[in-house]
């Protein structure tokens, strides 16, 4: 496997390369020198303390190496100054640190020198976390004051009702799943202020509307995010589940794709040693690993910002644990199962960039919440402004004109493990085949050059969660009934006229 040192050496021979004919023209019989980044060692070392005594079965990283400490707490390994980030993992039965703001606080920058001594101070749970709950909120994308208004107004007193109907006896902890911003960058101090009116410990994921994007190389896009929320790849233990935060957004200097950089699959490796084989990791990413999106438009294969390019790379580290993978980018919802990886696309805390209140493949604008029971994990999405019920939205025969006759349903955090039936005017009519197609509702608010009004290149999106039946032509009413794979029902109701 390729290190950091040859990767940046590569790297840097490849951009002399790239440069060598105008270098020839100019100067044919120049010698031609390689330039190599200087990497200077650094000593890493301190303690992971709680109360005063150290926490045996933590860990600490740079970033890519990872290092249990000893029976005292204590940490001391060898580094180099191209790491930028000293973070700790902490293990089971203890809070997860946070900054004054409710921001996640893992990390101590490693500064320029020969040594970094740093004491990291946890603080053990009151309450047991076997059983506990995660707040993902994909795509929030504010880009000005109007938008973050909608986040304050809708999304934060939605999230803190979702809070206090959890309840005190769980403990709770957010992940926001990347475009935090919409490329201005300088509210990021209102997401913080959101954060703490919300109460919740978030950990951040970096998307790729959150870069600066005049750097010239995807380690100096990150630095206005570094420079808020710490790292961009991290990991900590919540209960019986491992949890992983990924920077799948790699920039060039022109654009992005999604890509796993050498140094954080060298670090998933490392991470990966220390958790047994069969537990269950959960992996939190921005961009999704392989959306199904390429495959519903009838593409040959996923564009490379629309998916991770390296994906097969990941999954063979992940070979060995059962891995729930969140994600989000795409705005819409969608869930893709592979062996024991299952994929989760959550819809967007701001739908369709915030242009309504959908994504565009008609989830409403939302986000999801976990519960954890041991290794166990279920799932379901939360409509903002909607009773955490609303699972379902029906369209009366005629609403897809490609199924003119067919009630056509909309459930959008379904899953394989879903059962959707139907019933007509009271009686059972059986289950309703699942087709991919349109959201009606969809079509109506985002179809045409002007609409939706605040983001015309907004266009309805083809999704695999709709589901139709043949209705009859007298019928008066419809029901239809969903069960998740948990067993809990959903239902939703539609008169004619």
């Amino acid at each position: 496997m390729t290190n950091r040192r040859e990767f940046l050496q590569r790297g840097a021979a490849a951009g002399l390369l790239l440069s060598l004919p105008e270098l020839l023209l100019a100067d044919p019989y120049r010698p031609w020198t390689t330039v190599r980044p200087v990497v200077r060692p650094v000593r890493l070392r301190g303690r992971v303390t709680a109360g005063g005594r150290g926490v045996a079965g933590a860990r600490v990283t740079d970033g890519r190496q990872v290092v249990r400490v000893d029976g005292d707490g204590r940490f001391d390994f060898a580094s180099t100054d191209t790491q930028r980030w000293l973070s700790v993992c902490p293990p089971r039965g203890f809070e997860l640190p946070i900054g004054p703001k409710g921001i996640l606080q893992l990390h101590a920058p490693i500064v320029t020198g020969n040594e970094v001594v740093h004491e990291f101070q946890l603080t053990p749970r009151a309450q047991s976390d076997e059983r506990h709950a995660m707040l993902v909120l994909a795509d929030p994308q504010t880009q000005d004051t109007h938008e973050m208004q909608r986040m304050h107004g809708e999304t934060v007193p939605d999230v803190i009702a979702t809070r206090r109907a959890i309840g005190n006896d769980l403990p709770v902890f957010g992940v926001t799943c990347g475009d935090i911003m919409f490329d201005d960058l300088a509210l990021y101090p209102e997401y913080e202020r959101a954060v703490t009116r919300m109460g919740v410990p978030f950990a951040q994921v970096v998307g790729n509307h959150d870069l600066d994007q005049g750097a010239g190389t995807t380690e100096g896009s990150v630095q206005t995010f570094e420079r808020h929320f710490g790292p961009s790849h991290y990991s900590f233990d919540v209960g019986a589940v491992h949890y992983q935060v990924l920077n799948d957004v790699f920039w060039h200097g022109a654009g992005y794709i999604g890509y796993l950089t050498e140094e954080q699959l060298a670090w998933v490796a490392a991470d990966l040693a220390f958790v047994e084989p069969g537990r269950r990791v959960v992996v939190l990413t921005h961009i999704p690993l392989e959306s199904t999106q390429y495959l519903r438009n009838d593409e040959a294969r996923p564009g490379p910002g629309g998916s991770m390019t390296n994906r097969e790379a990941l999954y063979r580290l992940y070979e060995g644990h059962r891995v729930h993978i969140v994600a989000g980018h795409t705005h819409e919802s969608e869930h893709r199962l592979s062996g024991k990886v299952h994929e989760h696309v959550a819809g967007a805390v701001c739908g369709a960039w915030w242009s309504g209140d959908i994504c565009h493949d008609g989830t409403p604008n939302g986000y999801a919440v976990y519960e954890v029971s041991g290794e166990e994990v279920r799932w379901r999405y939360k409509a903002t402004g909607q009773d955490a019920s609303q699972q379902l939205r029906l369209y009366a025969p005629g609403a897809d004109p490609t199924a003119a006759g067919d009630l056509v349903a909309n459930a959008w955090d379904w899953d394989p493990s879903w059962v959707v039936r139907w019933f007509e005017d009271g009686e059972p009519r059986g289950l309703m085949s699942q087709r991919r197609g349109l959201d009606p509702m969809a079509v109506k608010l985002h179809s045409g050059p002007e609409l939706p009004p605040r983001r015309p290149w907004v266009n309805p999106i083809r999704t695999n969660h709709l589901f139709y039946g043949a209705a009859s032509p007298t019928a008066r009413s419809w029901r239809v009934e969903a069960t998740d794979g948990v067993g809990r029902r959903y239902a939703a109701e539609l008169r004619r006229g």
